[in-house]
């Protein structure tokens, strides 16, 4: 029974806690957006004859990105287990080792902190893919003949035929086939990339935390060997100090 609890007790439940957001929200996010992507480039080939062919590789910048994303949350989770109950206090008890952890506390809160910011931009721009999609919607449902996207020119590239953007006979693919389907992944993956956008800030804090802990273990085993000198009848030392 002491021995679970003293396992308890190095158990870094904050990091382990974002880890498991982080890990749920990058993969709900690639599992939606995947799919998003190629139904709306099947649209844009469809009805438009626009051949895509670079934008292919998403598939592999996607397993890239989650790959990146996986190895760095455990990286975190390993961090915060170092810096964490009594293994901190065998780990850093050097001053080296103390220092190591500062710098790569320091390090990895500067990384989240740029992919927290390139998240906030993901974020940003799912927002307006989700309100056009949402628009398009509702376009469909006003069981018109035709559906103008004239209005919606900007987001088409440069050279489109605006007598294009008026679809009529292609209505299924657009509304059918790829608004109804498309539209509720970017909502997911709108809704998954905000979960990692937490997951990622509790990183922060968590190593922030950490960092102080790290930082401060010196003075607080300086006190214990304070109390240990007033404590002890010989006045002698622990010698595990070093």
């Amino acid at each position: 029974m002491g021995s679970c609890a003293r396992c308890m007790t190095r158990v870094p439940y904050g990091t382990l806690i974002a880890t498991i957001l982080c890990c749920a929200g990058v993969l709900a996010f690639l599992i939606s957006l995947y799919p998003a992507v190629r139904l709306t480039l099947r649209m844009f080939e469809d009805l438009f004859t626009y051949n895509l062919e670079w934008l292919n590789d998403i598939q592999l910048i996607f397993i890239i990105t989650g790959a990146f994303m996986g190895l760095l949350a455990i990286t975190l989770l390993v961090v915060g287990i170092f810096s964490t109950g009594a293994t901190r206090t065998k780990i850093y008890r050097g001053w080296k080792s103390r220092v190591g952890g500062r710098i790569s506390s320091a390090i990895c809160m500067t990384i989240l902190y740029i992919l927290n910011l390139i998240w906030l931009g993901i974020a940003c721009c799912l927002v307006v893919v989700v309100f056009v999609f949402h628009v398009w919607k509702k376009l469909c449902e006003a069981q018109t003949e035709c559906i103008d996207l004239k209005q919606f020119h900007f987001l088409f590239p440069n050279g489109t035929d605006v007598n294009a953007l008026n679809i009529c006979e292609k209505k299924k693919i657009f509304c059918t086939d790829t608004v109804q389907y498309a539209g509720p992944y970017f909502v997911l993956a709108f809704a998954s990339s905000i979960l990692v956008i937490i997951s990622l800030l509790h990183y922060i804090m968590c190593l922030a935390a950490n960092y102080t802990r790290i930082k401060d273990h010196e003075k607080f085993k300086d006190l214990q060997e304070l109390q240990y000198l007033q404590d002890s009848e010989m006045g002698t030392l622990p010698k595990d100090r070093f």
